[in-house]
């Protein structure tokens, strides 16, 4: 099993790799399994420990989204001005109710998150416009990742 630190805007991350198949991961990110689509399998020969046989049976692990590659704070997109609206849980988004340049206020659902089954609203905690949007329908979140700026 292979370890690895990350911090998204800084958030810290601990990633573990237990097992790959083909283009199917099972890594765990700060104790939570997933299973993540790979774009392109990994060479075996190059990564030898991955293909460890297995020990156990595996866990289930949530449903991620098609293509993620794994839960991330927020894409490496630039943020734009203002002040960010973060996930308060980990989840994954399900829609976006709003567009960049839309004036929103305090108490609009500019999103929602799907979390453990139950879908939650988010609401802007800000009057304004909304100055960038970092994350896409489908994308798997951590607490704490900004979702959207509002300026």
């Amino acid at each position: 099993m292979n370890k690895y630190q990350y911090k998204v805007q800084g958030v810290d991350y601990e990633v573990e790799i237990a097992e790959v198949e083909g283009n199917i991961a099972k890594v765990n990110v700060n104790g939570i399994p997933f299973e993540v689509e790979l774009q392109k399998p990994i060479n075996a020969a190059k990564h030898p420990s991955m293909n460890k046989p297995k020990v156990e049976a595996p866990k289930p692990a949530p449903t991620a989204a098609p293509a993620a590659a794994a839960p991330v704070a927020a894409p490496a997109a630039p943020a734009g001005a203002g002040s960010p609206v973060k996930a308060p849980l980990p989840g994954t988004i399900t829609d976006i109710k709003v567009a960049v340049g839309q004036q929103v206020n305090v108490g609009d659902v500019v999103l929602v998150l799907e979390a453990m089954k139950m879908q939650n609203n988010i609401e802007a905690e800000y009057s304004g416009q909304v100055t960038s949007i970092v994350v896409n329908k489908g994308d798997t979140v951590m607490e704490g990742a900004v979702l959207l700026t509002i300026g």
